[in-house]
């Protein structure tokens, strides 16, 4: 390529880079207010939560557009093409992080009696690991860090145990209470959308993995 052309193909990467940076950093903050405002029953900040998914729905779209003009006008090869791939599949995961925040937030307003709803303490814990886990994996794909994505993904056992925790803690307390079982339910729901959270950050992991060594990491359970 001439020396216009790479500019050209470096500013579009740095575009895209920058459209998965302010992406994640919608989706995190959205993990963090959803909980917040379940904990504390706010429906303002959960209706905020909710707002902001269509704009992490429109970044996505813009990362989609640009990813595929790239591949279309600029005809990556090799390490800039895993790169361009990568920024996709990521998006779209990132999306979906979106997604489970703003499906806590539409449960707020189902759990009753949150002072004397003990179940909800164990929340904050499993929220706070795996909205680490986004805020470090989007740390691993600015620096291309391929030792930190695989950190994130070994801290996904802990989210995994927490949610066993969890189910567990809630389905003893809703036999002993059974004028909670609605409430109850949420929580589980709202457990599983964290799980999930963890879940995809991991797989974010293990594309930011592949596009800083061209090798998706071992699996560790073979």
């Amino acid at each position: 390529m001439n020396d216009h052309t790479v500019k050209a193909f470096d500013e579009d990467i740095t575009r895209l880079r920058g459209l998965i940076a302010e992406m994640g950093g919608l989706a995190e903050l959205s993990i963090q207010e959803s909980l917040e405002a379940m904990l504390k029953g706010d429906a303002a900040l959960a209706k905020g939560v909710v707002k902001r998914d269509k704009k992490i729905d429109a970044l996505e779209s813009e990362v989609d557009k640009l990813a595929v003009r790239i591949i279309a006008l600029r005809a990556p090869m090799a390490d800039d093409l895993r790169e361009v791939i990568a920024a996709l599949k990521i998006a779209g995961v990132v999306e979906r992080i979106g997604d489970y925040s703003k499906n806590i937030a539409k449960r707020v307003k189902e759990v009753e009696e949150r002072k004397h709803f003990e179940p909800l303490t164990l929340l904050p814990a499993m929220g706070e690991i795996a909205a680490e886990m986004v805020h470090d994996v989007l740390t691993a794909y600015a620096a291309r860090d391929p030792i930190l994505a695989r950190e994130v993904i070994a801290t996904d056992e802990k989210v995994d145990a927490f949610y066993n925790s969890i189910f567990r803690n809630v389905v003893s307390y809703m036999v002993e209470n059974p004028a909670t079982i609605s409430s109850a339910a949420q929580l589980l729901f709202v457990a599983r959308n964290i799980e999930r959270i963890g879940d995809h950050a991991t797989n974010v992991a293990e594309m930011v993995h592949f596009a800083a060594t061209g090798n998706y990491p071992p699996d560790e359970d073979a």
